[in-house]
Formats: C-alpha cells, sequence, structure tokens
C-alpha cells in the first residue's frame, strides 16, 4: 500500500492540464473561484476513475477510431494551452481568460485530460495490496487517490494564488512560463508515444 501511495503522490505533483490550470485560475481570479474549480477537477477526476474501474473507459478507448479523436484534441488542446503560456511573455500567466471556468470548466476539462485517463489506468489496474478483496482493494484506493489528491492540487492554487503576489524579475517569469510550456510539451509527447 505504500508503494502505491508513493505512486499516487509522484503522479499526480507532475505538472498537467488540471494543475496548471487551477494554479491559473487561482492566478487569476483568487481563492474563491480556485475553489470552485478545484471542486470540478475533483469530481471531474473521480469521473474518470469511476469509468476506468468500471471498464466504460477501456470499451470506449478500445475502438481505435475514437481513441485517435480523443488523442488528437487532447494534444491539440494541450499544445494551445501550452503556447498560451509560452508567448505570454515576461508576465507568469498559467491561463488567462475573461471569465473564471467555474466549476463545470473543471468537470470539463478532466473528461479530456489525457492525465487523468492515464493516471487513473495505472494507478487502478497495477499496483495490487488486496489480491483476495478486489472490491475492497478499489475502495482503498479511490480513499488513497483522494486523500492525497486533494492537499496537491490545494498546494497547486495556492502556488498559482502567491506567484501572482509576488513581483519577481520579467526574466524570472518568462522562465518559468517556459519550463511550464515544456511540462505540458512532454505530456503531449508521452501521450503520443503511448499511442505506438
Amino acid at each position: 500500500m505504500l508503494t502505491f501511495a508513493a505512486a499516487v503522490f509522484f503522479l499526480l505533483i507532475t505538472p498537467g492540464p488540471g494543475v496548471l490550470s487551477l494554479a491559473g485560475v487561482g492566478s487569476a481570479f483568487g481563492m474563491r473561484e480556485g475553489l470552485r474549480y478545484l471542486a470540478g477537477l475533483f469530481v471531474g477526476t473521480n469521473l474518470v476513475a469511476l469509468a476506468v474501474v468500471s471498464g466504460l473507459a477501456a470499451i470506449v478507448l478500445a475502438d481505435p477510431r475514437i481513441r485517435t479523436v480523443l488523442l488528437i484534441a487532447s494534444a491539440l488542446y494541450l499544445c494551445w494551452l501550452a503556447a498560451q503560456i509560452a508567448f505570454s511573455g515576461s508576465r507568469i500567466a498559467f491561463i488567462e481568460r475573461p471569465r473564471p471556468p467555474g466549476f463545470l470548466g473543471g468537470l470539463a476539462l478532466q473528461g479530456i485530460n489525457p492525465k487523468a485517463y492515464a493516471v487513473n489506468t495505472a494507478l487502478f489496474s497495477g499496483f495490487a495490496f488486496a489480491p483476495h478483496d478486489p472490491t475492497g482493494e478499489v475502495i482503498a484506493k479511490f480513499v488513497l487517490v483522494n486523500a492525497i489528491w486533494l492537499p496537491i492540487h490545494g498546494l497547486w492554487l495556492l502556488a498559482g494564488i502567491t506567484l501572482n503576489r509576488l513581483e519577481l524579475a520579467p526574466r524570472i517569469q518568462s522562465r518559468i512560463n517556459m519550463g511550464m510550456a515544456a511540462s505540458m510539451l512532454a505530456v503531449v509527447g508521452l501521450a503520443l508515444l503511448s499511442q505506438r
């Protein structure tokens, strides 16, 4: 179970569309709107996990045409997001929108977030620690994943709010943007490589 918890931590702490956009919402709109978006991401990631556990995701993704369409849509979205971040200049810009995305925005993002599917598939199909009780293992995994998911995402939200309040030099802000964009492109690259 400790191996599973460590895997959850390392899979969730790495930048992906959910945490980067959450930090951006916190930076742009503050704590209250960030918490609404966080709630949408939370419900969305649990719906993705339920789809993975129930096999629904496997059935949908078993059709190569559907999988290809979802992969292309996700890759295009992540590339667009990376470009928005990379070319935002010397101002830290996780995401800029005229209005906060709210609960539904977070929910919708997790529906097309390739990292959400990959992480949940890895966690729920691997790391068996109770082979004699598969139902109990799935329940325990949901509890552990959520117990680790919430504080990690809360820290990303606080990071976005804090970075907005800091007056960093433009060069440092540009480097942060480039690093975030590179992370997003790495997610795209890994998703494309996994389809080979």
